[in-house]
């Protein structure tokens, strides 16, 4: 699942480098609409939405007017996705963290739940792997090393059922293939069909769950 920005084209470090008055905060005239411009050496112009905003990458010498036109010219994606970013933070900020008692419960529940859906998924597969580790995790979901250990996070029990076995499936994949190539995914789509729906999901609701482990 792509995120929810149109990605950005890499500028080159050696040549992007920004001085002071390359980079403001101009008001939009009619939307009243704040963004922060960076200009560089690149040909092309990128919307942002980054955590402080939204932020716009721009050809060196682009004029005011030409970055004003192509705000409004898609005005209508920005307005949506600030309001999902605004929607996310009401979501964070109301999020009450679990005790450590309920955090404990959990991870008695993942201990049973998390290592029968890697044995079905790695019949299923046709891989072996080594040691499962269950822990509370503030940046990732789960990991594969090299000789087939694997890790899940504890908060993966918060979400749907489905979640969990995207992340079991991923992981298990890549027993096959160590990267995130094409026959990677082709593997993963192949024995749970509906993972970019769930991994989706996990993407745009992470956070929160994150937040209940603070």
């Amino acid at each position: 699942m792509r995120q929810n920005t149109p990605p950005p084209e890499p500028d080159n470090v050696g040549l992007a480098r920004i001085r002071l008055s390359d980079t403001r905060w101009i008001k939009g005239k009619q939307m009243n609409l704040d963004y922060k411009t960076i200009r560089s050496k690149r040909k092309t112009y990128a919307l942002q939405i980054t955590p402080e905003g939204l932020l716009i990458r721009a050809p060196l010498r682009a004029a005011d007017e030409d970055i004003y036109a192509f705000v409004q010219k898609h005005r209508r994606w920005i307005e949506t996705h600030l309001q999902k970013q605004a929607e996310r933070k009401r979501q964070l900020d109301g999020v009450t963290p679990l005790r450590p008692e309920e955090l404990r419960e959990l991870a008695e529940r993942a201990k049973t739940v998390i290592p029968l859906r890697v044995q079905y998924y790695a019949a299923q597969l046709g891989v072996t792997y080594g040691r499962i580790t269950i822990r509370c995790q503030r940046t990732r979901w789960g990991s594969c090393s090299a000789s087939g250990n694997l890790n899940f996070n504890v908060l993966l029990m918060l979400a749907p059922p489905e979640v969990l076995d995207s992340v079991v499936v991923h992981e298990l994949c890549h027993r096959l293939e160590m990267n995130h190539s094409p026959r990677f995914y082709a593997e993963v789509l192949r024995v749970f069909p509906e993972y970019r729906k769930w991994h989706g999901w996990l993407k745009e609701n992470g956070k929160v769950l994150m937040k209940m482990a603070e």
